[in-house]
């Protein structure tokens, strides 16, 4: 699809909880974009979704992303809870349309496979929404690393430390059957950001992790949560680069929530989030002076006042639209959705099962 840039495409918005808002939010300030129709099974959620509009908005809103399929719209943004993404993009397949979906694709490998062939036989385009990419800091950070600021790339470290899981309507997030488990629904990021930046596939993948701190007293219909609130992950990649992820989800008094490092044979990056800083640590031999370079990446106000990912979903967008008018590749497919899900699943086997889990195992 070839559009002017003065023409308003339509989007239509499926899940109006918290991520759907910011998905609003932005679109917002995206120009030649607004949210024309809603679905959301809850009242609360639509409400605050209308809020979130503004008063002079009058969206369509449909009983269901089958009726949604149908209303005339560009592209529609999913944003419902991870194990309702299949249900709720069959219909989306089947009408043709531009989709952009939130991470992970789905909760499975076997529904994220059929995902991905889906895409393949629509005419409209898939985008997997891995905001992390477009936060400003990473995606200069992830420019310099692939420009060998570093060198040869032969370590890469993520680390997160940051707040528990917050609360959602129903309280899916508390369950692995639901999310996929912590190293899918939240990790699935970090995942894809390795691949990004690895240029690579992950061949084997270990991880020690443990539900220790959040959630132990909550009780869900007499359900007890079941997903991970800390871990290690140590990825092993073909091009022979090793990957690290540590998250600790009680660690939200830290001053950055995200912090990469890349380390090559010339020197190391670091980049810090939400300080926004890009740190340069070359060689300089033993005892040597250091010689460290230390500069700041700026991110769009508005962009920062959307969202809760530093301005990644503003940036993201911009992007998205760029692709739907036809002046842009589509820059994160099914296929890096599929992947993310498939480390993510490894990681979850090795943290229950205490040991390595190759991914051939998984058929990859």
């Amino acid at each position: 699809m070839c559009r002017e840039q003065a023409l308003t495409l339509r989007y239509g918005l499926v899940g109006t909880g918290m991520m759907g808002i910011e998905h609003i939010n932005n679109v917002a300030i995206t120009p030649g974009a607004e949210i024309a129709a809603l679905f959301d099974p809850s009242e609360t959620s639509l409400s605050r979704a209308k809020e979130a509009l503004g008063a002079d908005a009058d969206p369509q809103i449909f009983a269901s992303s089958a009726e949604l399929a149908n209303a005339g719209l560009d592209a529609v943004i999913v944003a419902s809870p991870n194990h309702t993404h299949r249900a709720v993009l069959e219909p989306l397949f089947d009408a043709g349309l531009n989709i952009l979906c939130e991470k992970p694709i789905a909760t499975t490998i076997d529904d994220s496979r059929w995902i991905v062939e889906r895409a393949a036989k629509s005419p409209g385009i898939f985008w997997t929404a891995m905001e992390y990419r477009f936060m400003p800091p990473a995606a200069q950070f992830v420019r310099q690393v692939h420009e060998l600021r570093a060198g040869n790339l032969q370590m890469l470290s993520i680390r997160e430390h940051r707040f528990p899981f917050l609360v959602k309507v129903g309280d899916w997030n508390r369950f692995s059957a639901n999310t996929g488990g912590t190293m899918v629904e939240k990790c699935c990021h970090f995942f894809d950001l390795m691949r990004l930046i690895v240029g690579s596939e992950a061949v084997r993948v270990y991880c020690s992790g443990a539900m220790d701190v959040n959630h132990l007293d909550e009780r869900y219909n007499g359900r007890t949560p079941d997903i991970l609130d800390n871990s290690y992950t140590t990825v092993d990649f073909a091009n022979g680069v090793r990957a690290m992820l540590d998250l600790a989800m009680f660690a939200d008094g830290a001053e950055n929530q995200e912090e990469i490092t890349a380390v090559g044979d010339r020197a190391r990056l670091d980049c810090l989030i939400p300080t926004g800083d890009l740190v340069y640590s070359p060689r300089t031999g033993f005892r040597q002076p250091k010689a460290v370079e230390r500069t700041h990446v700026e991110v769009d106000a508005r962009a920062l006042a959307a969202g809760h990912h530093h301005g990644a979903t503003f940036y993201q967008h911009q992007k998205f639209y760029s692709a739907l008018v036809g002046n842009g590749p589509v820059e994160v497919t099914a296929t890096d959705g599929l992947m993310a899900v498939a480390i993510g699943t490894a990681a979850e086997i090795s943290a229950r099962e205490r040991r390595v889990v190759t991914m051939d195992e998984l058929g990859f």
